[in-house]
């Protein structure tokens, strides 16, 4: 009896656990649920948003991106100038020892320009992340439906606060 019950408890515990983690490591640092936002099939530009978490004792710095659906990809940020936000190109990010960077719609993205094929809903594409210690790592980003979230959780369960 006791093992036929311990064998539904297991069961029903494996039933909330999430069938595909959307986490990458290399080294130190962690990178959790890179998306982005579905888009027209004529859009000429995207964005891909990540949080990367540096888990390590020395800062790295993310010094580009690239990924083949893109003829190129820029590391961009969000600025008020004005009483205006606008959108500008950065040439890296710093990721401090011990800290996160949280990449989320209104704040730093990777800007992905002469999108060669659509951001559909259900879709992904690998985005390579170029860093001045860690080297390149490459990711894979989910493209989320309608709805995902301009907060930057993109409603999967992620909380990353």
């Amino acid at each position: 009896m006791r093992l036929h019950l311990a064998a539904l408890l297991l069961a029903g515990s494996c039933l909330s656990i999430p069938t595909v983690a959307h986490e990458f490591t290399s080294g130190d640092l962690h990178i959790l649920h890179p998306w982005s936002r579905a888009l027209p099939p004529v859009a000429p530009t995207g964005a891909a948003y990540l949080v990367i978490e540096n888990r390590g004792e020395r800062s790295d710095r993310l010094t580009a991106a690239h990924t083949p659906i893109a003829a190129h990809a820029e590391l961009h940020e969000h600025v008020h100038e004005n009483d205006v936000m606008k959108m500008q190109e950065i040439d890296s990010v710093e990721i401090a020892a011990g800290g996160s960077v949280e990449f989320a719609p209104g704040g730093h993205h990777v800007m992905l320009f002469g999108l060669k094929e659509p951001l559909a809903a259900g879709g992904e594409y690998p985005l390579t992340l170029v860093f001045e210690h860690a080297g390149e790592v490459e990711v894979t980003v989910m493209v989320q439906g309608e709805g995902a979230a301009d907060e930057g959780h993109p409603g999967h369960g992620h909380d990353h606060h």
